[in-house]
């Protein structure tokens, strides 16, 4: 019960003192609100979420990108971050492992396409 009630305080402290990417002033900006609340839609939400909905998922969003930046940093070459070590970091999660392979499949078929078009535009 006691943890129950030094949360609020927990919150309070994180909104008032953290400085994040907006540096302190007022509410951050919002980056992937559009794209979840497309998302939302898909999944069987509402066409217009609650905007509190959003941010709660935007919030794990964001955690979860700062903190896979930062575990891939901490590996491989220290403070850069590369692909082999964001696929070194999912490897164990079959889901994620599936699908950033086939994300990079696509993006090599893609940068092929875009070649063998500029080839033939410009080419000749």
């Amino acid at each position: 019960m006691a943890d129950e009630e030094d949360e609020p305080g927990f919150d309070e402290e994180l909104d008032e003192g953290s400085c994040g990417a907006d540096g302190g002033h007022g509410k951050r900006k919002r980056l992937f609100s559009k794209e979840l609340r497309c998302m939302m839609y898909g999944f069987g939400d509402d066409q217009n979420p609650y905007t509190e909905s959003v941010d709660i998922l935007e919030d794990l969003v964001i955690e979860f990108i700062t903190e896979m930046t930062h575990k891939a940093m901490s590996i491989g070459r220290q403070g850069r971050v590369q692909v082999e070590d964001i696929v070194f970091l999912i490897r164990k999660d079959p889901r994620k492992f599936a699908r950033v392979k086939d994300l990079l499949t696509m993006n090599e078929e893609l940068k092929r396409a875009r070649k063998a078009f500029d080839e033939a535009n410009y080419g000749s």
